[in-house]
């Protein structure tokens, strides 16, 4: 990495050290069978979540999987599974990522800066290296999935990804029911298209919320609004993840949801999706990816 040092435990960037050789981020990532870009055209959709989640869901199934923490001004990924105070070593074979029993690796800014409450004051052209070097200087080893967590929007971070990742399995857009936040997966929809990236589908989040003392479902951010966006659009549509108390807790916890529960509508939604996509990218069931 870029001049990294030890500083207060941590290991610190200096984005005004010198450039770091060229890497072959195809070769660094021959061993990863497939990769999924995890997008939402706005903040506050829960993405991140959706992601964390994501990864252990397909870890139970018996994937071995890693996590690129691609939001380089607000990583959070870290913090959501219990490991923000980690620090990442060296080895010959380049900088190894955290592990998270039993089998996801996880790379991001989080680790990398002297104090969590410090500012990331860069612009595109350093984020874009700091991409560069996750993608192709961390030991990713052999996976069945590498999940790309990118920030909300289509700037730099999901550019530099579309533009650096090589052979892309597909966009998963994230989103919620009402229609300000659909307003944006359209643009996402058409980044990804315009990139010659396929859209694997969408997961509408926070998408009900059944209240554990009368048992009634209400709409607390509308309904259906994924499913008419995806009929629209022409993309799959993977499921819908019911708003759920204990997904705040355990994620300011810094425990997966998934792992912490079981047998809730969240947790079969989880689930549900990730058979989904695992079908979609390992038999090519997606349309739009063939």
């Amino acid at each position: 990495m870029q001049k990294a040092e030890k500083r207060k435990g941590k290991t610190e960037m200096h984005p005004k050290g010198e450039a770091p050789e060229e890497v072959d981020i195809g070769q660094r990532l021959r061993g990863v069978k497939h990769k999924l870009v995890v997008m939402s055209g706005k903040g506050g959709v829960g993405k991140s979540t959706v992601a964390a989640n994501l990864a252990m869901a397909l870890v139970m199934h018996g994937k071995s999987v890693g996590i690129v923490d691609c939001d380089i001004h607000g990583p959070t990924i870290p913090k959501m599974l219990g490991i923000e105070d980690r620090i990442p070593t060296m080895s010959e074979k380049g900088l190894e990522p955290i592990m998270v029993p039993p089998r996801l690796k996880v790379m991001s800014m989080g680790f990398l800066i002297s104090n969590r409450d410090s500012p990331v004051i860069w612009r595109g052209p350093l984020k874009m290296a700091a991409i560069k070097q996750f993608l192709g200087e961390v030991n990713w080893g052999e996976l069945d999935y590498l999940i790309i967590d990118l920030p909300p929007g289509t700037g730099d971070e999901p550019l530099s990804v579309a533009q650096l990742l090589p052979a892309p399995d597909g966009a998963i857009i994230v989103t919620t029911p009402q229609d300000v936040a659909l307003l944006s997966v359209r643009k996402s929809i058409n980044f990804a298209r315009a990139l010659k990236m396929p859209v694997l589908g969408l997961i509408e989040n926070m998408s009900g919320f059944t209240c554990p003392h009368c048992g009634k479902t209400m709409n607390v951010f509308g309904s259906g609004g994924g499913q008419k966006a995806c009929v629209e659009l022409m993309v799959p549509f993977l499921g819908c993840i019911p708003l759920d108390q204990m997904i705040t807790e355990t994620g300011d916890a810094g425990k997966p949801f998934v792992l912490e529960s079981s047998n809730t509508p969240s947790v079969k939604a989880f689930d549900e999706i990730a058979r989904k996509l695992e079908e979609m990218v390992e038999e090519g069931g997606n349309n739009e990816a063939k």
